[in-house]
């Protein structure tokens, strides 16, 4: 299968005429039913109706039409974006990102990026901790911010603060009766919803490793696929979960905090290993003045950090590595 065959599928789909389609494709008709047949026998199903006219699609068809207009438009996307950076020489900084980071300090930390480097273009990619060490390398990706500490020797890391774990609680349960803080041994015998299902290792084996080492038994855990479906899963009273205290996305659960300030999730930056380039400086040092102004999303009582301060980022001139257009 390649994008050609993706395009004259597309055609003869919306022409509902194989003829109507050669012509607009400036083809011969036996060389484009021919490539339709041919994606047909690598897919093993059938995807066009031939004995009706105007031509109709099969279910599997009309499912893989819709497939096939978002490959091909996000094809013609790529061509724009890489015409546009090729042409204006504009340099792009990757940021890999788990989700939970979005409800901290990451969309705080792009505005201020975009503020202080107008010229130099921002791309987010939503990736898992364990994806964004493969990125990194790959170069999909220039920094990633993750919640799982790794051992990839070519990948530095530095962990930005220690977040703390609530507990979201069903407001029928008896635990959320009260408002303080709760004891993890609290989970024992409960059923725990844990996130992400995959890939693995993630956020769920985070927790369970937490637990595991605190000698917690909940008496079932229920992996699923993301925060929004565990806390509606909470909702539903199906059990309960942990959570960083930045992720407090339903109002009608009931959260209390883990009475021990050792039960956190960090939220951790990474680059490649031995990379001087200037954004490596310039994230530290706007974390740090993020930190500084205390923003209400950081919510300082929940969240635990290193003892060493980061250090002041030198200016993109006296980088000499990947230096930004001027501002």
């Amino acid at each position: 299968m390649d994008i050609r065959q993706l395009k004259y599928f597309v055609a003869v789909a919306n022409a509902r005429n194989f003829t109507r389609a050669s012509e607009l494709l400036h083809i011969a008709q036996p060389p484009l039913s021919r490539q339709i047949q041919l994606l047909e026998e690598e897919l093993g199903v059938q995807l066009i109706l031939r004995n009706s006219r105007p031509l109709r699609l099969t279910e599997a068809g009309r499912m893989f039409y819709e497939q096939a207009l978002q490959i091909l438009n996000r094809v013609d996307q790529l061509k724009a974006t890489t015409r546009q950076i090729g042409l204006n020489q504009q340099q792009t900084l990757s940021i890999g990102f788990v989700a939970s980071t979005l409800y901290g300090g990451l969309p705080m930390l792009v505005r201020k990026l975009r503020q202080s480097y107008p010229d130099v273009g921002i791309q987010l990619v939503e990736l898992t901790s364990q994806q964004q060490f493969a990125a990194l390398k790959s170069g999909r990706i220039d920094v990633g911010f993750g919640r799982v500490r790794g051992n990839d020797s070519t990948v530095a890391r530095t962990i930005l603060r220690e977040e703390r774990l609530v507990l979201a609680i069903p407001p029928a349960f008896a635990l959320a009766a009260e408002t303080n803080r709760v004891a993890l041994d609290a989970i024992s015998g409960q059923t725990l919803i844990v996130y992400p299902k995959e890939p693995r290792p993630s956020f769920a084996d985070h927790v369970l490793s937490l637990l595991n080492d605190h000698g917690v038994r909940p008496a079932r855990v229920h992996e699923v696929r993301e925060i929004q479906t565990a806390l509606g899963l909470v909702a539903a009273e199906s059990g309960l979960c942990l959570i960083p205290a930045s992720a407090r996305l339903r109002s009608d659960l009931h959260y209390r905090l883990i009475d021990d300030p050792r039960i956190t999730s960090p939220i951790i930056m990474s680059h490649r290993l031995h990379d001087t380039a200037w954004y490596i400086p310039a994230i530290k040092e706007m974390v740090a003045a993020m930190y500084a102004e205390n923003p209400p999303w950081l919510d300082v009582e929940h969240s635990v950090f290193p003892g060493a301060a980061v250090s002041p980022a030198p200016s993109p001139r006296e980088c000499h590595q990947s230096k930004p257009p001027h501002s």
